[in-house]
């Protein structure tokens, strides 16, 4: 272990504190030895040996078409596979997104790993285990019921010395079976044998705290990065983006870098990059290169100003609207009318580390290693870029800095192959941090209108929603299509139209109150620039989630603080599903919520105190939270006290992981909402690193957080990874109003805004 002290270490040391960094080796990917022959033939999804194998020490490897981004996934596929082998779960080995490897299950996306990804998985492992019971009753001599499995050794139940255990039974031998594939490929692919799932009552495997099996090899600096994967007489490339967006290279002139050993230069249209042997040598080439670029017009309005440039941009598509009674007529004719607009920034993926991709383009195949999370879709999208067949491109994936979306890491791989191509080497493809920050994809700014009619009593007579945006698909959700890459854009390509790829259940909020008429609709928006652009907006972590939640659940507490009424009781009026209920209940008593009119509790001081809940769906999952706050008023800041946040998702397959990913969720929602906002001049992002982008950091992370689970085994799993992240904005929000009478209605919840608003509460 090589212990290094930088410059950033010791002025860390200077101030009490002391940064070490660890440096573990560099990793050779497997299989990254040059291919010699061409890419092997794709994993056929009707074989059930694509799913499962069996070894001959009794091991199980499963082959999972997704990829875990950081929560724990395979440690749930190994569980639910172990289950219906009859194995523990330690014996259970997952390879995941490695086109080569296994089928295509569309990556990771929806927080579908469980709730689809897993049941091919579950059924293939069930047909494995009924062909090995028949394989130990044709050995054995005995009807396959006469047999019981107990940790991977079969025998006869009425003589237990008598038994096979799976590595006997199988040898060195595939599981050469057929099974019903239902022809579709991603989030819906599913397979069927002859074999029944075990009933979740005979679970000993599911629903057990299963621990994490990365942890101590991320700690220790064992495990493989894409950002550590190396190929023998690889270049390392860097790649030159624009001063202001959309300008063009018109001049380069490489004999400014030409004393730099083994530098190369590409240059076609827009793409403008430099390689060298040495990585250093080509971060050095980037800031060297002298590039005279074209004058255009700075393409982005002043930020100050970009919520009323959504109000007033044209529309490129408008919803059908999703209407429950006539909203319009029931508002009209209310006793009262309550209407509010809130207002939702760019957000960056912000990832740990920049996008990383390696390409080897020879003319037997194409080798990809990747960190994106959707790596069947990469190995199409490079062969589409390429002209080439996808069954001669092999990607792999290899863990990245994380994405929750399509961040940056799903631009690299096509940057990669291409300079692969044009250079005839391997190519390594790093961006810098104000790459990873400025030119990642984003999720969509937004405005979102809410209007709602009360009757004498205080209750809901109809409600109106509305939300005006940036396409959150202006470049899609995978890699499929090059053109939605900065590399294809670059070279002429303009942005690939999707609007016809839009989902509107996801463009309104999902939220769960039986009010008796209801109407809600979206509109999108054009681009800010139409072909290569750092604002280029994308899906991030639970798409749209934070931004129509805010809203749906600042207005609720709206309408409870003008009826007199508690938050929660309030919402309890307008509940109907058991379900959503049990969960605001769940929360609210694990946090000790004492019934009050909503608004601000008075009293003086410059430390106000308040709580806040939120409410919200998303696909099946039902979330709550309760935040605890306390409010400066004299500086603005918000500090987090306590947080309860609860989940039913479900059969729950690992509870502690589950509560890990839901505490995540919540905190990540939280940076979401206190801190997090693109910034950006008429040229370009100006939010490129940590300093211009802050997130939450461990001073500012909550001081307790709870989870309370509530487990539906009667219920297939429906999601556990992005849901949360929905609750935080507006049970902040609506704590701030509780503490102190200022309205939140702008994301994020800085203490100038937390400050301006309590001027005018």
């Amino acid at each position: 272990m090589t212990i290094q002290l930088s410059r950033r270490a010791a002025l860390g040391a200077a101030m009490g504190a002391l940064v070490v960094t660890v440096r573990g080796p560099d990793a050779l990917a497997q299989g990254a030895a040059p291919p010699a022959a061409p890419i092997s033939p794709l994993p056929p999804p009707g074989q059930l040996a694509s799913y499962i194998a069996v070894h001959a020490d009794g091991t199980v490897t499963a082959f999972f078409g997704k990829i875990d981004g950081g929560q724990g996934l395979d440690v749930a596929v190994a569980q639910i596979v172990a289950e219906e082998l009859d194995l523990p779960a330690d014996r259970v080995k997952v390879v995941m997104g490695d086109t080569a490897r296994t089928v295509n299950q569309g990556g990771a996306s929806n927080a579908s790993g469980v709730s689809q990804g897993a049941v091919p998985l579950r059924n293939a492992a069930a047909e494995a285990r009924l062909l090995l019971v028949e394989m130990a009753a044709a050995r054995l001599g005995v009807a396959p019921e006469a047999l019981r499995v107990v940790d991977g050794t079969i025998s006869v139940a009425a003589q237990p010395d008598r038994r096979l255990n799976y590595g006997e039974l199988i040898g060195d031998r595939r599981l050469d079976a057929e099974v019903k594939w239902n022809g579709r490929y991603g989030n819906d692919l599913n397979v069927e044998g002859r074999a029944r799932t075990k009933p979740i009552a005979d679970y000993k495997v599911v629903g057990t705290a299963v621990p994490r099996r990365d942890i101590a090899d991320k700690a220790f600096a064992r495990h493989d990065y894409v950002t550590d994967i190396r190929l023998p007489g690889m270049l390392h490339a860097r790649m030159i983006r624009p001063p202001v967006a959309g300008s063009k290279p018109i001049a380069v002139d490489e004999s400014s870098v030409s004393a730099i050993p083994g530098i190369r230069v590409v240059w076609k249209e827009g793409f403008l990059a430099v390689a060298a042997p040495r990585e250093w040598d080509a971060i050095r080439a980037a800031e060297a290169l002298k590039v005279e670029w074209s004058a255009v017009p700075p393409p982005f309005p002043e930020q100050a100003s970009i919520y009323d440039h959504i109000r007033n941009a044209p529309t490129t598509k408008r919803g059908v609207p999703m209407q429950q009674g006539d909203a319009a007529a029931a508002i009209a004719g209310a006793a009262r009318v309550i209407s509010a607009e809130y207002e939702w920034p760019f957000h960056s993926h912000s990832s740990m580390g920049p996008g990383c991709a390696l390409a080897d383009v020879r003319p037997e195949g194409v080798r990809v290693w990747t960190g994106s999370q959707k790596p069947h879709a990469v190995r199409d999208g490079v062969a589409k870029f390429l002209g080439v067949s996808p069954e001669t491109v092999h990607t792999v994936w290899v863990t990245g800095p994380g994405s929750y979306g399509r961040n940056d890491a799903g631009d690299t791989p096509f940057d990669a192959a291409f300079l692969s191509r044009e250079l005839g080497k391997p190519v390594r493809v790093q961006y810098m941090r104000h790459e990873g920050h400025g030119w990642d994809t984003k999720s969509p700014a937004s405005v979102q209108r809410v209007r709602a009619g009360l009757d004498e009593q205080g209750r809901v007579t109809g409600i109106e929603f509305s939300s005006k945006a940036f396409s959150r698909t202006n470049i899609a959700t995978s890699e499929a299509d090059p053109r939605d890459s900065l590399a294809s854009q670059s070279m002429g390509g303009g942005l690939n139209p999707q609007d016809t790829y839009l989902f509107p259940g996801d463009f309104v909020p999902t939220e769960p109150y039986a009010f008796p008429a209801r109407t809600m609709a979206w509109e999108t928006i054009p681009p800010l620039l139409d072909r290569a652009s750092p604002l280029r907006t994308s899906h991030l972590r639970d798409p749209l989630g934070p931004e129509l939640i805010f809203a749906a659940e600042s207005f609720v507490d709206e309408l409870a603080a003008a009826t007199g009424a508690d938050p929660v009781e309030f919402r309890l009026r307008h509940l109907r599903e058991e379900r959503d209920i049990a969960i605001l209940r769940a929360i609210t008593d694990k946090a000790g919520w004492q019934p009050r009119p909503a608004g601000p509790r008075g009293g003086g001081g410059d430390i106000a105190r308040g709580r806040g809940v939120s409410l919200a769906r998303r696909d099946g999952t039902v979330v709550g939270l309760v935040a605890e706050v306390e409010v400066d008023r004299r500086s603005g800041a918000i500090r987090l006290k306590r947080m309860v946040v609860g989940q039913d998702c479900g059969l729950i397959i690992n509870p502690d992981g589950l509560r890990r990913c839901v505490e995540n969720a919540v905190i990540y929602g939280t940076s979401r909402a206190l801190h997090e906002e693109v910034t950006f001049d008429r040229n370009n992002v100006t939010s490129v690193d940590w300093n211009t982008y802050p997130i939450l950091d461990l001073t500012e992370a909550p001081e307790v957080v709870e989870v309370v689970l509530i487990n539906r085994p009667d219920i297939r799993p429906t999601g556990a990874g992005e849901p949360a992240v929905r609750t935080a904005g507006a049970a902040i929000a609506n704590a701030v109003f509780d503490a102190t009478g200022a309205r939140l209605r702008r994301g994020p919840f800085t203490p100038e805004r937390v400050k301006a608003a309590l001027a005018g509460a």
